[in-house]
């Protein structure tokens, strides 16, 4: 269910030091979970999780992840430039094209960084602007839907990543002749998934496919890479799925189609890694009853978009009302002139007044960095519970200054 490891006193402290609304992240709770992937892949030496950044783009959080030996996966400069700052080079970058500007290419070549490749022009591009490294990574893309057993985890066939079978043995053959001597493989098949069985059977179909190309073009197959896709409970009759028994049972995978080893394991995690560490901490400061009864709080879509674009669920408790009946429907509503701008509709919550502290669970990941500028609402502050039970300022929130920084009166 949606993390409840912080009490409502380390929100009501958090919101006593800082103006609501913002987003505060536990270092302790980050740092925990990188060491349970870590644990969960112990049995092969060469496994790194390359941290999405695209999930939580904050230096502070990325320092944290890169001392419990993570490296960062990045898809466009500002992000590389980022990871560059953090400390971040090399094999500690994976950079994963995506109908990318040639001169990205020529950034991450640079930083020396994998390059993962997306489509077969994306070649030349690569040869024209770094050169052609000794490991290149190639994304996969099945086509159709990806199954497992009866249940359709995503449609690859819809998915504008990646490239199917016969090209990558063609963009192989290519890569060989530049000079190339070695290649990974990627693929991201499903998103925010529970099944345990998701990473077993994806990196199976992997193991078996780099094989099958290895033979084919005498190339070495140095890794695969799983990338995200592994879900949070964002909603309390979900349970967190067992990372410790999904490492075991790609172990199971691994032994039986690499009983030698030597082919490295990868992922890029993003929301397991952070989601279910993150809190939107609002302030309700506006009651409204019609046809519904609404709660206004001082955050909005800017602040976490989800709930707007997706239909999201994110759990919301209600600070020092924990025991009380959640006996009052809500639409729990943002200030933006659109009416999706609801964090919960229909809600069974506790009786709610303004001045009210609401806390928004499982903002971690795709929360702050989804954020934009709509009606001219400015994004909130990010703060970081440290390990030692403090709180630090890890980005200050916007001003109006910063609102109008980009614009020539």
């Amino acid at each position: 269910m949606p993390n409840n490891s912080l009490s409502d006193r380390v929100f009501e402290q958090a919101a006593a030091r800082f103006p609501t609304p913002f987003h505060l992240y536990d270092e302790q709770g980050i740092r925990d979970r990188a060491r349970r992937l870590k644990a969960a892949f112990s049995w092969c030496p060469d496994f790194r999780e390359y941290f999405a950044v695209k999930a939580l783009p904050n230096p502070a959080v990325l320092r944290i992840l890169g001392e419990e030996g993570c490296g960062l996966d990045c898809s466009s400069a500002t992000e590389l430039m980022l990871a560059e700052r953090c400390g971040f080079r090399g094999d500690a970058i994976m950079f994963s094209a995506n109908a990318m500007p040639p001169e990205e290419f020529d950034q991450a070549r640079a930083l020396d960084a994998y390059i993962n490749l997306d489509d077969l022009s994306d070649i030349d591009l690569l040869l024209a602007h770094g050169g052609i490294p000794e490991t290149v990574c190639l994304r996969f893309n099945p086509g159709g839907d990806f199954a497992i057993g009866n249940t359709i985890m995503g449609n690859p066939g819809e998915a504008k990543y990646g490239m199917p079978a016969d090209q990558l043995e063609t963009g192989l053959f290519r890569l060989k002749a530049l000079g190339a001597k070695a290649f990974g493989l990627h693929a991201f098949l499903s998103s925010n998934t529970m099944a345990p069985s998701y990473y077993p059977e994806l990196a199976g179909i992997l193991l078996r496919l780099g094989k099958s190309l290895s033979e084919k073009t005498a190339l070495r197959f140095a890794f695969i890479n799983l990338s995200g896709g592994i879900g949070i409970p964002y909603r309390p009759d979900q349970s967190e799925v067992d990372i410790r028994a999904v490492g075991d049972a790609i172990r199971q995978v691994y032994e039986a189609e690499c009983p030698a080893g030597g082919v490295a394991v990868k992922s890029e995690l993003g929301r397991w890694m952070t989601g279910p560490c993150g809190w939107l901490v609002t302030r309700a400061v506006h009651e409204k009853k019609i046809h519904r009864d609404y709660i206004g709080v001082d955050a909005c879509a800017v602040d976490l978009m989800r709930p707007a674009m997706y239909g999201a669920y994110h759990h919301i408790t209600v600070c020092g009302k924990g025991d009380q009946p959640l006996d009052h429907v809500y639409d729990v509503t943002g200030c933006l002139c659109e009416n999706n701008d609801k964090f919960a509709v229909q809600r069974p919550l506790p009786e709610i007044h303004p001045g009210d502290l609401l806390v928004i669970h499982d903002t971690g990941a795709h929360g702050y960095s989804m954020g934009y500028n709509y009606n001219g609402r400015l994004r909130s502050a990010e703060v970081l519970r440290t390990r030692d039970g403090d709180f630090r300022l890890i980005r200050r929130a916007e001003t109006p200054a910063d609102y109008f920084a980009t614009l020539d009166f």
